[in-house]
């Protein structure tokens, strides 16, 4: 038997991610799931100058930024009946994705992907095919205009 307790859903606010919070919100509820929303700030390189300006600063307050877009990711009246754990950090998008699994033991990742292929893919690369590969657990990644879920 599968026995899903855990549920991460990375999120980068886009459509994509809108897509893929539709099966994690449906899957959550079906397995009675603690559902966790990540979001990774990805790290900035700044020179010694920093151009001037105060990123420890920035970067907390798009930290702020990222927990209110958080808030609203999931309807108010489903998120209060629920399990739902929120967690913003910094870093590497797929590592973060893939640590943040291990570190919660989590049963299943939810995503979005681009469904890119051929030179667009070599170019820019997915961090859900990383995902995939690197994850501790199964990986259900939802691309965009796809099959659309379907409660019986």
């Amino acid at each position: 038997m599968i026995r899903i307790q855990r549920i991460l859903l990375p999120s980068d606010f886009s459509e994509l991610s809108s897509e893929a919070t539709k099966y994690a919100c449906a899957l959550a509820e079906q397995f009675e799931a603690e559902l966790h929303l990540l979001h990774v700030q990805e790290n900035v390189v700044i020179s010694e100058f920093g151009l001037g300006l105060n990123w420890p600063e920035l970067m907390q307050e798009a930290k702020g930024h990222a927990q209110a877009q958080m808030a609203s990711l999931l309807d108010p009246k489903w998120a209060a009946e629920q399990k739902v754990v929120h967690a913003v950090v910094e870093g590497t998008p797929f590592l973060e994705i893939v640590q943040y699994a291990k570190e919660h033991d989590v049963d299943l990742i939810v995503m979005g992907t681009h469904g890119r292929t051929g030179v667009a893919h070599m170019l820019i690369g997915s961090v859900a095919e990383k995902v995939v590969r690197k994850a501790p657990c199964p990986v259900l990644t939802v691309r965009p205009k796809g099959h659309q879920f379907v409660m019986p």
